[in-house]
């Protein structure tokens, strides 16, 4: 039986862990092709290894800070070289420093931008030639579900999420006639490692995140793949522009 994504070339970003690992392992399991990218090398490859270790082929990586221009171009580069091609590129890559806006500094701004905008800028600057010149591709953007509600201490990660949002939708009409679709993914609070370390420095404090949300659970990693994988399919040929939330209804529309 063919698989969703067979023969299909797939770069999921920040994929060392949490979402984004579990985004290549879904991936992995439709039959794609991975390269995957992180700045943490040693557990990008555990990530690649375990994927091989389930069956699958064994994923590329390429490891570096994808805010710079040059390491964006070499990990789709880099993905050409081994594969010849390019059809889903997922901006995954991220990570907020979560706090009041006065109490960031210069550099935890810059870092905030830099991790979740300009990973999302360079990555998708680079991949949309290849995919513009065959005439497919699937663009999908990690946001968040805070750009909408405004939770406390987000401002200054709503800016940059705000910005992985708003490139999708002008890209969309961009290149809508060329085959390729931009779309993203917004969750609300999601059960990561990450999540589950800070829970139990401060339950109370992460509480106030799940008390937003209807269904008074944070989603699950899995769940946010679903969709992921989802609008970077074939299936999804008339979804474009949209900013799609993974919330348990924390924003309704």
């Amino acid at each position: 039986m063919k698989s969703r994504f067979d023969n299909q070339v797939v770069i999921v970003t920040g994929a060392a862990s949490g979402i984004g690992a579990v985004i290549a392992r879904h991936f992995a399991e439709d039959g794609a092709r991975l390269m995957l990218s992180d700045v943490n090398e040693e557990q990008l490859k555990v990530v690649a290894e375990d994927i091989a270790a389930r069956g699958y082929g064994m994923p590329k990586v390429k490891a570096g800070d994808l805010s710079k221009e040059e390491i964006a171009g070499d990990v789709v580069k880099s993905a050409i070289d081994a594969y010849g091609t390019l059809d889903v590129l997922v901006n995954n890559a991220g990570g907020g420093i979560i706090k009041p806006f006065l109490e960031h500094t210069p550099a935890t701004l810059r870092t905030t931008i830099d991790r979740n905008l300009w990973t999302t800028v360079w990555c998708t600057w680079h991949a949309v030639p290849i995919m513009k010149a065959k005439g497919y591709g699937r663009v999908v953007n990690i946001g968040a579900d805070s750009v909408r509600n405004g939770l406390w201490d987000h401002a200054a990660y709503n800016a940059a999420k705000g910005g992985v949002h708003a490139i999708a939708t002008g890209l969309a009409r961009e290149f809508a006639k060329d085959g390729i679709t931009f779309n993203v993914v917004a969750p609300c609070i999601v059960n990561t490692p990450q999540v589950q370390k800070a829970t139990l420095m401060s339950a109370q404090a992460l509480q106030r995140f799940v008390d937003v949300v209807p269904m008074g659970r944070a989603g699950e990693m899995d769940e946010i793949a679903s969709m992921v994988c989802y609008l970077a399919s074939k299936e999804a040929s008339f979804v474009t522009g949209q900013v799609i939330s993974v919330n348990g209804g924390s924003t309704m529309l």
